[in-house]
């Protein structure tokens, strides 16, 4: 396997390392983490390479910007499926709002989108006119405006949403530092976590018939289409991503002051090694491996929609907004030069009329899926449960709206294809939970 520059290796931030490679376990685990992924002509070692040396450092830079590092989200909503009964068992289940007087003027004015660079220097309030008079997506919107956003949000829930998105007006949404509320263990578990994971794969999911059990990933099975093989994985795989990022970051020791974290081999172990899954914990890992190629493809084809003279990543600091911008663009370059991306073409082919009603199927599927994250019983892990699923659903809507960001106008917004704020701020950091939790892996 590739010798990986390690996380703490690179003076990053990191979440540090899965295990200790003395563990026999967990090398046994991962030493059946190699090879071609199925569906598609790629190998764990060359993304391996790719995103320890290409991806990894520029992303967690991009993290910390202002721009992504602020989130929108209602962790009240309630469960819309059954009544709520599950609470954390330790206080790091708490989620601290971040403070209004601490948000960025220009993410607070709710320019999720913002158009015009010339409006970035101005005072708030001329901001905001100026987002008016060319259509941003802006809650201070004229009347006629918010009348012509509506319009683009109905097209766009009924062509290419995949997640059942939080109204950011509700006065329940709350900002969330994302920094400040990293992902980690927070003892959440038991039967309101088998609920959540139970309703996601049973109800929720393609899977083949001989598959009972949820947690349990999709073997290559010649009964079930591209498509629906591909949906299962994607979701095997996200909760592969969750499960090993709780195993690498473990409360270790619960003292009340100085808290312990880090990696817990014995969890690893339970989640992933082959005795313990039944064979399937190295295919769960690769599922994470296929959930990055899919986050990695979307976010290469999803380039030009930035690259547009009038898309700003507006905070209101018009020196930071202008270097977060051009970092963004350099790691998309980067993402373009990956030379094995999944092929989404080979999806929803065939067929025109069956084609539709799959995707049809599989976008209510995933939509339904997203909702399910209203019942998690812990904020931290709805949070992040959230953010991760409304980023995966932002990548499957960019994958399957092609021809609409081909045509995208340099100079004025379209009708359709639109990203909020808020999927974009998605989209990068569920991406960075992929790319962090495939290094964490292999860091001994």
């Amino acid at each position: 396997m590739t010798n990986l520059i390690c996380p703490n290796r690179m003076n990053a931030h990191s979440d540090g390392k899965v295990c200790d490679c003395s563990h026999k376990s967990v090398q046994e685990t991962k030493t059946l983490l190699t090879g071609v992924l199925d569906d598609c002509f790629c190998d764990v070692e060359s993304i391996d390479a790719f995103n320890n040396y290409k991806i990894f450092p520029k992303l967690q830079k991009l993290q910390e910007r202002d721009y992504f590092r602020y989130y929108k989200v209602n962790l009240k909503r309630p469960c819309p499926f059954w009544v709520d009964d599950g609470h954390c068992s330790i206080k790091d289940c708490h989620v601290e709002p971040c403070p209004e007087s601490k948000i960025p003027v220009g993410i607070k004015a709710g320019n999720y989108n913002k158009y015009s660079a010339e409006a970035n220097g101005k005072e708030d309030i001329e901001a905001c006119e100026q987002a008016n008079k060319l259509g941003a997506v802006n809650i201070t919107l004229s009347n006629q405006s918010k009348e012509a956003f509506i319009d683009w949000a109905r097209y766009d829930d009924a062509q290419d949403h995949f997640c059942e998105l939080d109204d950011e007006r509700s006065p329940d949404a709350q900002y969330v530092d994302l920094l400040l509320n990293p992902e980690r263990y927070t003892g959440y578990k038991g039967s309101s976590a088998w609920r959540v994971w139970n309703s996601i794969y049973e109800e929720n999911c393609f899977k083949p018939r001989s598959v009972y059990r949820p947690l349990n990933p999709l073997a290559p099975n010649i009964g079930l289409c591209l498509e629906k093989r591909v949906f299962y994985r994607l979701i095997s795989g996200l909760h592969a991503s969750i499960n090993l990022h709780l195993s690498a970051k473990y409360l270790l020791e619960d003292n009340w002051l100085n808290p312990r974290w880090g990696p817990n081999p014995k969890e690893f172990t339970q989640r992933f090694h082959p005795a313990h899954t039944k064979g399937e914990g190295p295919r769960r890992l690769k599922n994470l491996y296929f959930l990055y190629l899919i986050e990695l493809r979307a976010l290469s084809k999803v380039a030009s929609y930035f690259d547009r003279s009038i898309v700003d990543l507006y905070t209101g600091n018009l020196e930071e907004d202008v270097e977060t911008k051009n970092l963004l663009l350099d790691i998309f370059k980067d993402m373009q030069s990956f030379p094995m991306h999944f092929d989404e073409k080979s999806m929803f082919a065939g067929n025109k009329k069956e084609a539709k009603t799959l995707k049809e199927e599989f976008r209510l599927h995933f939509k339904n899926i997203s909702r399910i994250m209203d019942c998690v019983g812990c904020d931290k892990c709805r949070l992040w449960g959230k953010l991760q699923t409304q980023g995966l659903g932002t990548a499957l809507k960019i994958l399957f709206s092609e021809k609409e960001i081909q045509n995208l106008p340099d100079n004025s917004p379209s009708k359709g294809f639109q990203l909020t704020r808020q999927e974009i701020v998605a989209l990068i950091n569920a991406f960075a939970r992929c790319v962090k939790h495939l290094i964490m892996t292999n860091c001994c």
